[in-house]
């Protein structure tokens, strides 16, 4: 089974609460994990905010995303 985000909530700071579609949600700190040019605007907490699920991922308004199993991992 590959791995989905079927929900998405932001929490605050660079927190996100995710539920996957394997039924399992997470709490996900991106705060040191927003690292390179594509995730630079997104350091902004208001650019941090505005994500939208696509392509069974999270994924910012510049096209910035990150891997659904990444997410996963680093998920408490």
């Amino acid at each position: 089974m590959f791995l989905e985000v079927t929900k998405a909530k932001y929490l605050d700071d660079y927190r996100l609460f995710l539920t996957f579609n394997n039924g399992v949600s997470k709490t996900v700190d991106l705060q040191n994990e927003l690292n390179g040019s594509a995730f630079e605007s997104l350091r902004q907490p208001d650019n941090f905010r505005n994500f939208r699920i696509k392509y069974n991922t999270i994924e910012w308004e510049n096209g910035a995303d990150l891997a659904p199993e990444y997410l996963y991992e680093i998920g408490i």
